[in-house]
């Protein structure tokens, strides 16, 4: 089995939490490289409104040099959940690990927050209850930058 292209894309975005204009690089696998679309491969650390597996349409910028995304051209339905770590003694690792036994993917950026990628077969309502409870117990706080339609009505 051939191994699948990737391709590094930049996302360009205001940030909230900065107050300003920022950037976030991420994988993507190539679908169709000569009318720029390609398959996220990575859950987002900050970049709003997307999230893995969506088909986006990225274009070469001359002022970035690099490929950079557009827009969404299609949603995969996967929801993305920002999660910090509010009780410095929680161990980051063990709180993705509950998440994983959920059927969730995570990646980490730093010990004290994580992404979580919801697919879009997973019922929310379940992970949502586990991070209200982690919230009221003082464990965490999270943010949803990119909850599907799906997960939305759940």
């Amino acid at each position: 089995m051939a191994e699948e292209e990737h391709e590094k894309i930049l996302f360009q975005f205001y940030s909230n939490v900065l107050d300003e204009e920022t950037i976030e690089t991420m994988w993507a696998v190539v679908i169709d490289k000569e009318n720029g679309l390609y398959k996220l491969d990575s859950i987002p650390f900050y970049a709003p409104n997307v999230a893995a597996n969506d088909i986006i349409y990225a274009e070469f910028d001359e002022d970035q040099e690099r490929l950079t995304y557009r827009h969404t051209v299609e949603s995969s339905g996967n929801s993305t959940v920002q999660v910090v770590m509010m009780d410095s003694d929680a161990v980051t690792n063990e709180i993705r690990e509950v998440f994983d036994s959920l059927g969730c993917s995570s990646e980490k950026y730093s010990e004290g927050y994580f992404v979580i990628d919801v697919p879009s077969s997973l019922n929310y309502a379940t992970v949502q209850d586990k991070l209200t409870e982690l919230q009221n117990a003082g464990i965490l706080d999270y943010a949803e930058p990119c909850l599907s339609k799906k997960h939305g009505l759940e």
